[in-house]
């Protein structure tokens, strides 16, 4: 009979163990999810990106039989919901999904204590929508050169809000201030409706607004919209003109949003991910659902790296017209 000490017993059962954990790990990534995925919201329930959330929760425990938790953290301008995420284990069970505004925009006004783009790595962009240029429609202005012709009739005297300082709102209201040679005054509000309330009482004329809060606005005939941002026209108002038509190209822009994870989440587990929100977003209860809200699906063949590098440019550019003006939040 062959005896065996009890430190040779021990040092083979943790040779054992050392090599079997790739294989553990290789397998637990190879059945992703075994547990409940949470997704964190910066917004609060009910609002579109809850909504889109919600939507997109819904396919991927239809697809993946696995449960999908919507958990709604607003405010610091996502701040406490990217938190949540960098707080949890990095295994690619939690995930963010925001309007681009997060890494864009919101940098600009709000004090980070992380990096956007070193401690966030963006999956798949799965909305976007374009703002509309709208005016007060009792003002004798039915598209951009009309619009132009009055503001230069009265230097000094016309204004356009923004549904917040530091937003695209405020940045694409600057750029055609320059690109047109205007001088309207900025006037920056907390969210859209008490600025859409205020264009609508005449206390300021002209706004860039988001699609969502524009579209019920325009249809009611209580504000009239005379420029989409995107490249093209949108299914929504077909008879607006693109800023591109109307003779201002560069200003073509949209708003997206997209789904983030930590880069060191494995990148099998972010792939299967995004796959499940490519699912989701080319559904046609995902198509219902923004069209409700004056959506569109985002960029399904953009890569995860194309989406990065567009993201960059965006923070970049953002960057460069908040500087000209020595923002300060």
């Amino acid at each position: 009979m062959t005896s065996r000490t009890p430190g040779f017993t021990r040092r083979a059962c943790v040779t054992a163990i050392l090599a079997a954990l790739p294989c553990a790990h290789a397998f637990a990534q190879h059945d992703w999810p075994v547990r409940p995925i949470r997704i964190v919201v910066p917004a609060p329930a009910g609002g579109a990106s809850d909504m889109i959330a919600r939507t997109v929760a819904e396919s991927i425990r239809q697809d993946t039989k696995q449960t999908v938790v919507v958990e709604n953290k607003p405010g610091a301008g996502g701040i406490l919901a990217v938190e949540a995420m960098l707080g949890a284990p990095r295994d690619g069970y939690t995930f963010v999904l925001s309007p681009n505004s997060l890494v864009t925009e919101n940098p600009y006004s709000y004090k980070f204590r992380f990096d956007p783009f070193k401690d966030l790595a963006p999956v798949a962009e799965v909305a976007s929508v374009p703002l509309v240029l709208i005016a007060d429609p009792r003002l004798p202005v039915n598209n951009i050169a009309e619009m132009i012709a009055y503001v230069k009739a009265h230097p000094g005297k016309t204004s356009y809000a923004s549904y917040s300082p530091g937003t695209i709102s405020h940045i694409k209201g600057m750029q055609f201030n320059k690109a047109a040679g205007l001088d309207m005054v900025h006037v920056g509000y907390k969210g859209s409706p008490p600025a859409l309330t205020d264009l609508m009482g005449g206390q300021v004329q002209f706004m860039f607004d988001g699609m969502g809060t524009t579209l019920p606005m325009a249809k009611a005939g209580k504000v009239r919209p005379l420029a989409v941002t995107s490249a093209q026209r949108s299914p929504y108002l077909p008879d607006v003109p693109t800023l591109a038509e109307s003779g201002y190209p560069d200003l073509s822009q949209i708003m997206g949003t997209s789904v983030w994870s930590t880069p060191d989440v494995p990148a099998d587990i972010r792939n299967r991910m995004r796959n499940e929100l490519l699912k989701a977003v080319t559904s046609q209860t995902m198509k219902s659902q923004l069209a409700a809200l004056g959506m569109d699906v985002g960029s399904p063949t953009q890569t995860s790296a194309e989406l990065d590098a567009s993201l960059r440019q965006d923070n970049e550019r953002t960057g460069k017209a908040l500087r000209a003006i020595d923002y300060k939040p």
